[in-house]
């Protein structure tokens, strides 16, 4: 019988770099910037020519998911966004995005931040069941408190209006 054996993936060789980052330091907290320059200066990494084009395009995401604006009503706002369709991305300026498209680049996101969320409630509860301090974190997962207190205006008149 022949056994064949995976080939790891790019992710499993990267957390292995950091494991063994963490066994060689024995680092509790860590800085990501420090463990590349370890894996580098140990050449456990070496950065590979990548096609230009895929290059560019991830750059240029990058980019676009960073560029804002400031809105008539004095918002501060993303100004591109994204339709993930299978393997395609689909950007669109938010001045003059279509209503589907915006409708579903919006529902998307808000999937992530739940997907974010429900990890960051298992990290929780496995924190709470399993850490070495008997500590429990609790955590609301209610976002109306914050959003609302992050509506409020940043600076205020030095008098009271009168």
């Amino acid at each position: 019988m022949v056994v064949k054996l995976r080939k790891k993936t790019k992710a499993e060789h990267l957390q292995d770099i950091l494991n063994n980052y963490l066994k060689e330091t024995g680092k509790i907290e860590f800085d990501m910037k420090e463990v590349a320059a370890w894996a580098v200066r140990k050449r456990l990494y070496e950065a590979s020519p990548k096609n230009a084009i895929s290059q560019c395009a991830h750059e240029l995401a990058r980019a676009a998911r960073d560029e804002y604006y400031t809105d008539p009503q004095g918002r501060r706002v993303r100004k591109k966004h994204a339709v993930r369709q299978d393997q395609l991305v689909l950007w669109a300026d938010i001045k003059s995005a279509p209503p589907d498209h915006m409708r579903l680049s919006l529902q998307q996101r808000r999937m992530y931040i739940v997907g974010d969320c429900k990890q960051l409630k298992t990290d929780l509860n496995s924190y709470n069941d399993n850490n070495l301090h008997g500590a429990e974190i609790q955590m609301s997962f209610n976002f109306t408190e914050d959003l609302q207190e992050l509506d409020m205006p940043q600076e205020y008149p030095v008098r009271k209006p009168e």
